[in-house]
């Protein structure tokens, strides 16, 4: 699938990038290769194929590093209230934001 001269400036304007008109064909050229590559992987048949947790992990046997899921010894309220002093607005050691869904 080819892009087009619209396709680049369209997606140009959802990155909200500014692109000159002289961009345009260059921009076009190295998404068409990116999709390309895309193409070429997507043909690929990897059925049966484990997926990898660690790209190292198909030569060597490497374990995730991975720490037990504890509460630190520092947790607590003492820590949370002097790590939150600089938070604009806070209530009940939470962070407060603005609403941003109505």
């Amino acid at each position: 699938m080819a892009l087009t001269d619209s396709d680049v400036i369209r997606i140009a304007r959802l990155a909200r990038l500014h692109l000159n008109p002289d961009e345009v064909p260059g921009l076009q050229d190295q998404l068409n290769q990116v999709m390309g590559l895309i193409e070429q992987l997507q043909s690929i048949d990897t059925t049966g194929v484990a997926p990898l947790a660690h790209p190292l992990s198909a030569i060597a046997d490497i374990g995730l590093r991975l720490r037990d899921d504890e509460p630190l010894a520092t947790n607590n309220e003492q820590t949370r209230d002097h790590l939150m002093q600089n938070a604009p607005a806070r209530q009940d050691g939470l962070f407060l934001v603005p609403r941003v869904i109505e």
